[in-house]
């Protein structure tokens, strides 16, 4: 085998700098100014709760959490370089194909543009909003098109339908660790904050799973915990961690709609066991929200002065439509995932 890149892979290979995996001093994200925790957390009046509290994910490059997710792919392609300087593998950077809605694909765009890597390739659904479409058509990726209600796709299909024969599928690839690394910075940012409610956008889930499986491993160490856990695991455990969703094809949170979830690891029985056996509160679930309360929760955010679509407000929406039957005093954190920069 060839171990020898590029002097174009070289400059790429120096470009993507990890300073450690899990050391809060020496945080990987943003790129550029990484920082632990990467985004706010700030408290907002909402009538009726004493104690509630918004993780802004919209301050990120792009403007949503998808930032961190595009950055682990990056990191994968230093993995890969790494791997060939070494002579472990050979030939050119293999390009990613992913379904997303918009963000996901804004921030692969800008995040892979930024380091010279393989344009993604991304496969959106023909009902997808004419702005978005034209600002991805405009920008460094590839876009595909298809009717994604029809019916589940496999990674196969994923990739035929992207032009993607040699390349990997984002969307279902367990081998990129996607429900334990995608958002695991974050998901101690969050934990941190040590809420008894935790209120959480829930599209693809992989938000959600990341919070769920850190505090899972989190548990069952024997050893010492992580270094970027300063919260209390034995009250974070008690924590309620409710996953706002939709169920309308027509909703204004679009970004957390979809006709199918093939991928996604959660389900009933895999809820009830991590709250069965005391990883997660009793009260933790996936909730559909309304239309109505996704609107009210949207204007108050922006008359908060925090920048986020209905998606993103779509935990604030859970709290404002319990509002009579959640208790008043508890500790509420809000995450909003933010906003696209279309």
């Amino acid at each position: 085998m060839n171990s020898l890149l590029t002097k174009e892979e070289e400059g790429v290979l120096k470009s993507i700098k990890i300073s450690s995996d899990n050391d809060p001093s020496r945080p990987e994200f943003p790129p550029d100014n990484p920082r632990f925790p990467a985004t706010p957390t700030v408290k907002i009046e909402v009538p009726g709760f004493t104690n509630v509290f918004v993780k802004d994910e919209s301050v990120n490059p792009t403007g949503t959490h998808k930032d961190r997710m595009a950055w682990e792919i990056a990191c994968q392609y230093r993995n890969f370089l790494e791997a060939k300087k070494k002579g472990l593998v050979e030939g050119s950077m293999p390009a990613f194909s992913i379904i997303s809605s918009g963000n996901a694909a804004i921030a692969l765009a800008e995040m892979l543009k930024k380091y010279g890597l393989p344009k993604p390739k991304i496969l959106i659904d023909v009902n997808t909003p004419e702005k978005i479409i034209k600002s991805l058509k405009k920008r460094y990726c590839m876009i595909y098109e298809t009717d994604l209600s029809r019916k589940p796709l496999g990674f196969k299909e994923i990739l035929d339908l992207t032009n993607n024969p040699n390349g990997f599928d984002i969307t279902s690839n367990d081998a990129l660790d996607p429900s334990t690394i995608f958002y695991d910075w974050m998901s101690f940012e969050i934990i941190n904050q040590s809420p008894e409610y935790m209120l959480v956008p829930f599209g693809t889930g992989s938000l959600y799973e990341n919070i769920c499986n850190i505090i899972k491993h989190e548990v069952q160490r024997i050893d010492k915990k992580d270094p970027r856990l300063m919260a209390d695991i034995n009250k974070i455990r008690k924590c309620h961690i409710i996953g706002a969703t939709v169920s309308s094809p027509k909703t204004k949170a679009y970004m957390l709609y979809s006709p199918h979830l093939p991928f996604i690891h959660f389900n009933e029985q895999w809820l009830d066991f991590y709250k069965n056996f005391g990883y997660i509160g009793k009260k933790s679930g996936v909730v559909v929200v309304s239309e109505e309360a996704l609107e009210e929760a949207f204007q108050l955010l922006n008359s908060r002065g925090i920048n986020c679509e209905h998606s993103g407000a779509a935990g604030l929406a859970y709290l404002l439509e319990n509002k009579t039957k959640l208790p008043k005093d508890k500790k509420y954190l809000v995450v909003n995932t933010g906003k696209g920069k279309y």
